[in-house]
């Protein structure tokens, strides 16, 4: 599947990964900020379609 032809998310989550890793950040710190958005963005979907079930946040892999 070309990118053009993905859907939306993929889009995103290609545009964010280039970013992040052009920008030279740590993975730990990544993930941190990843979820906090996370967090933002199930309050700003709960607000329009009502709670979304919790998921465990993924520990970071030691490499």
């Amino acid at each position: 599947m070309s990118l053009e032809n993905a859907p939306p998310e993929v889009k995103l989550a290609v545009d964010l990964i280039m970013l992040l890793e052009e920008s030279d950040i740590t993975p730990d710190v990544v993930l941190a900020a990843l979820e906090i958005v996370r967090r933002d963005y199930e309050s700003k979907a709960d607000a329009v379609t009502g709670p979304v079930p919790a998921q465990q946040p993924r520990k970071p892999q030691i490499k």
